[in-house]
């Protein structure tokens, strides 16, 4: 498939924030760490699976320091529906000592920095940051990856590259804005096993191979 154009990208883009202009998360959090937390725990997880996990321990955790006052066991117990729940619960709590001895509670605020907390790859940081800072990030999980190379936007293999080509092809706005309508039109409409995108204006546009029969 032959790259699209800036107009042609920018048009695709338009469409899909049409279908879904929001900026909001489905994962359920009221206060920052809650946020950084749903988010580290989303890794090969469906949003409604972590909100069930989460929903009796973020009754008892509002901040890093709420958490070490937990017992790792407890909180292994309380998220024992999440995959990987161990090794990520061993992450939470080296970021939550990490944010109260370096960042007094603080989630920081650059990606640089972000990216030093345990457990916190690229994908989650710039998720977190895009949400809670407002800040130009796309966090390409693997939604966005299947539709920016169906639409034709990049030509990559991993969500990694993915990235690294979006940085450089949208532009701030873009960025700063279409996060979320990515991820919840490749979540709901340009699925894995089922595309839908022929029921949408972007049918013309998508490669899956369904929309054109």
């Amino acid at each position: 498939m032959k790259l699209r154009t800036k107009s042609e990208r920018d048009e695709i883009l338009t469409e899909i924030f049409k279908l879904y202009p929001t900026k909001t998360i489905e994962l359920d959090f009221e206060t920052p760490f809650q946020l950084l937390t749903a988010v580290m725990l989303s890794a090969q997880m469906t949003d409604k699976g972590v909100n069930k996990a989460t929903k009796r321990l973020f009754q008892l955790v509002k901040t890093p320091a709420d958490l070490l006052r937990l017992e790792p066991e407890k909180v292994e117990i309380m998220l024992r529906g999440v995959n990987y729940y161990r090794v990520k619960t061993k992450h939470l709590f080296m970021t939550a000592e990490k944010l109260v001895s370096e960042f007094h509670g603080k989630i920081p605020h650059t990606l640089e920095t972000i990216r030093t907390l345990p457990g916190v790859g690229v994908k989650t940081a710039k998720v977190v940051l895009s949400h809670l800072y407002d800040m130009p990030f796309i966090g390409v999980d693997t939604h966005i990856h299947r539709v920016m190379n169906r639409m034709g936007i990049v030509k990559t293999r991993t969500p990694e590259e993915t990235d690294k080509k979006l940085e450089k092809l949208l532009s701030e706005e873009q960025k700063r804005t279409m996060h979320h309508a990515i991820v919840l039109f490749g979540r709901y409409i340009c699925t894995a096993k089922k595309c839908k995108c022929s029921e949408t204006p972007l049918a013309k546009w998508c490669g899956c191979g369904e929309c054109k029969k």
